[in-house]
This record gives structure tokens, sequence and C-alpha cells, in this order.
């Protein structure tokens, strides 16, 4: 073989490799972040009214994402206050929480923990909900209702309340229920 046939032979080759080589490459497929924007500690929300304090919020650890979502993976405090006087009126206890910000609701989960300390009844429910517009709380879950006093209790399941407790219905009730002895 002729040394100029083997050159273009090999030249020939080169370029072939050369164009391969060039080839466009697909993109690499590039996942969205989904996890948390913002990491808050040591959280205390205020909700007020008509420059009055009605909600307070506190929890060690907040989390916030991109569809304005907050997630509250550590224990709920709330605290609310009567109108009137600004004492705390209900307090509420959660093992964990989230803010749904497409619903405007705040849901507390895990052995939740309402005190009414003017009716002095206490709520428990494994799950709770509760809108800011509305001033509403409620659940689909089942709840039971101690009265402090008596020691009576009232359960139930599903429940609706104003945000301070004060008024409170119970879906479908069952289980010990007070009589007021007048009503004989």
């Amino acid at each position: 073989m002729p040394l100029w046939r083997f050159g273009a032979l090999l030249l020939c080759s080169f370029v072939a490799v050369s164009l391969i080589g060039c080839a466009e490459k697909p993109e690499p497929e590039v996942e969205l972040y989904q996890g948390p924007l913002e990491e808050i500690f040591d959280v205390q929300l205020l909700y007020s009214e008509e420059g009055q304090q009605r909600v307070e919020v506190e929890t060690p650890i907040q989390y916030r994402y991109q569809n304005e979502d907050k997630v509250f993976p550590d224990t709920v405090n709330i605290k609310f206050f009567d109108t009137k006087n600004g004492q705390v009126v209900t307090t509420l206890r959660s093992d964990s929480g989230r803010f749904d910000n497409a619903r405007n609701l705040y849901i507390v989960k895990g052995n939740v923990v309402v005190i009414n300390k003017v009716e002095q009844r206490r709520l428990k429910t494994p799950e709770l909900y509760w809108n800011p517009t509305t001033r509403k709380v409620f659940t689909e879950e089942n709840v039971v209702i101690d009265n402090l006093i008596t020691g009576s209790y009232t359960k139930g399941k599903g429940m609706d309340a104003n945000q301070d407790f004060t008024a409170m219905t119970i879906r479908k009730p069952y289980g010990i229920f007070d009589v007021d002895p007048g009503l004989q």
C-alpha cells in the first residue's frame, strides 16, 4: 500500500472519530430542589386584630418551603387570648404541626391537648385544624372532652369550635354527658 493511501486512510479515520466525538451530548437531567428554603429556630408568631393580641404560636423550629407552606417538626404551643381583657383563655399543645398556605390552615398533630382555662375543660385528639381567617377550629378525628371540675367526659367523632374553644360542637357525640340538674 502506498504511503500516501495509508496517510489518507489514517486521516479519514481521525476525522470520523473526531466527528463522532463532536456529536451533541444530552443535557443531564437536573432535579429541582424540594427542601426548605428557610430554617428558623425558636419561633414565636403573634396574631392580632385591631391592635389586640389574639393568638401566640411558639415552636422550636420552622421550615419554610417554596410554596410558602411551613412545617413545625417539633412541639407546637398555642395560646388564645380573651378579646376583652387580653388574658390567656385557652392553650394548645401538640407534637408537631404545619401551615398549609394554599388552604390557609394550621394543622397540628400528635397528642393534641387543648385546655380551656375559663370553662375548665380539656380536649384531646390526634389532629386539629385552625383557620386564622375564619377563627374556626375543627377536626374529623375522635375527640375526648374532660370536665376538669366534675371529672365527667364526653367522647365523639368530629368537632367544630371557635378559636378560643369557648363554644364547641361535637359532630357525633357518645359517652358520658354533663346534664344541668335544673333540666330534669
